[in-house]
């Protein structure tokens, strides 16, 4: 879902008050209009957000140290004939730009590239169902069955919990809840102007759609797991980066050194996601560090690696770029949900996928099915048999937390691109997770056939207890 504006806009976002102590440098303010160019770029054409809630939700609560170049950044123009997003940062340089594509959403441009650049980025032609999907029932379709909720589920109590999301009870800013057991959906909750089809960004929840793409292609015979990962920036003889495979990558046990700018974490790749940088020539860069599969370190590198793994296998950027939707996400009905990539055509699935709370349960049910997926009586495996244990089994290199007696008290321990609940009250052990930044939760209960869905816009300490809300949930309904 997209909006279309009639004429081409020019937009003043109200920055935050500049510092007098922290002058941003002229690369600062390039990166913030970077980052600027590209949320609002996919909140628009993406989602549809209007002007007014990409400002209090995509641009609010943005890293700290963008704060100053942020607000130092010049005019943005939102141009809906070339479906672009331009921010300003200096006159004599052009301005950031984000430039977006059907199925493939916004990417962000070099820095010092002009709109002329745009005709390089990648493109891919898919076809969708000629059908309205409000007229074809759940899972493939929107409709949902009109009879009543099992009476198993404690009704009062479960409206009660649902409700909690968005008050102060777990806390967090909830945009979204929605909750499937045995296949269907019983509850569901959306903020004030979404629904079923208001898009947002999945932050890392991005990396499990990721590692389900490499499980298409593993049962597809096109990758195999134990492989070495054999990238063409690692090709030169003696380079001991050639060792790591395929599940090091997986298993966040790649073994590289992943903080390249000082003061920031191994988690922030800043220059990929919205300032222009190609993964190819930024996640491939770093040496190693510790032996491959040995030491568990999150790295968003990792996971953007093992898609440009899958990429250089398949030889053919053409079949690539159409694949993700081909193997897994139209195959499951999901047509709302867009990976973005880079301007050289690699998809960026450590963070920026765009989805629905629905598309999210839709992944959560084909997991529940061991990876075959069922609608009107006819079934297909997507996923290779066994794979669903296999991401939500602990990897041999887990967190500290998740490391001697720690290990006993709760805690989010790792499998491959999903998280582990160990030992939260109220939670079986056999619960997996994909999470994100603000909030993102896809909550898979295989015990309970049960998937929870959970969006928001959380900041620091104000943040959603997923743990919480998901032993809440599970009390109110039946084992």
């Amino acid at each position: 879902m997209r909006v279309g504006f009639a004429a081409a806009l020019t937009v003043l976002f109200a920055g935050q008050a500049l510092s007098q102590e922290n002058t941003p440098s002229r690369q600062d303010i390039a990166l913030a209009a970077g980052y600027k160019a590209m949320f609002t770029c996919s909140a628009i054409f993406n989602a549809g957000k209007s002007l007014d809630q990409i400002s209090d939700d995509e641009l609010a609560n943005i890293y700290p140290d963008f704060a100053d170049g942020m607000a130092a950044t010049g005019k943005t123009v939102i141009d809906a004939n070339t479906q672009t997003v331009s921010v300003s940062f200096a006159d004599d340089m052009p301005p950031r730009i984000s430039a977006w594509r059907e199925h493939l959403g916004c990417t962000a441009l070099p820095q010092g590239a002009n709109a002329g650049f745009i005709q390089n980025l990648p493109r891919v032609k898919l076809k969708f169902p000629k059908v309205n999907m409000a007229d074809v029932d759940w899972p493939m379709g929107d409709r949902l069955p009109d009879s009543p909720l099992p009476e198993t589920i404690d009704q009062a109590a479960f409206e009660v919990v649902l409700d909690g999301a968005f008050g102060d009870r777990f806390k967090g800013n909830t945009t979204a809840t929605l909750i499937l057991q045995n296949g269907r959906i019983i509850g569901e909750r959306y903020r004030d102007g979404w629904d079923m089809h208001t898009s947002q960004r999945t932050w890392s929840v991005a990396k499990s759609v990721g590692a389900s793409i490499i499980g298409a292609a593993v049962e597809d015979g096109i990758i195999d797991v134990e492989d070495k990962a054999d990238l063409d920036a690692w090709s030169r003889p003696g380079d001991p980066r050639a060792e790591i495979t395929l599940e090091n990558l997986l298993h966040m046990a790649s073994g590289l050194h992943s903080d390249p700018e000082p003061g920031k974490g191994g988690n922030r790749t800043d220059q990929v996601y919205f300032g222009g940088g190609l993964m190819a020539q930024q996640a491939t860069r770093n040496p190693l560090e510790a032996p491959a599969g040995e030491r568990w370190k999150y790295a968003n590198n990792d996971t953007m690696l093992a898609m440009r793994v899958l990429r250089e296998n398949m030889d053919n950027d053409r079949k690539y770029h159409a694949y993700p939707f081909k193997a897994l996400l139209h195959e499951i009905g999901m047509f709302n949900t867009v990976p973005e990539m880079d301007w050289g055509g690699d998809f960026i699935l450590s963070s920026q996928v765009w989805t629905t709370s629905r598309d999210l349960a839709r992944l959560g049910q084909l997991y529940l099915n061991n990876g075959i997926w069922t609608h009107d009586g006819q079934s297909k495996r997507i996923l290779p048999e066994g794979w669903a244990d296999y991401v939500a089994a602990p990897a041999p290199a887990q967190p500290a937390n998740r490391q001697g007696e720690k290990a006993l008290e709760p805690g989010r321990g790792y499998g491959a691109q999903f998280w582990r609940y160990e030992n939260y009250p109220g939670v079986p052990n056999d619960t997996y997770a994909a999470l994100g930044n603000r909030g993102q939760f896809l909550i898979i209960v295989p015990s309970r056939n049960a998937v929870i869905v959970r969006r928001g816009y959380d900041w620091r300490e104000n943040y959603f207890d997923g743990p919480a809300f998901t032993a809440a949930v599970l009390e109110t309904l039946a084992p």
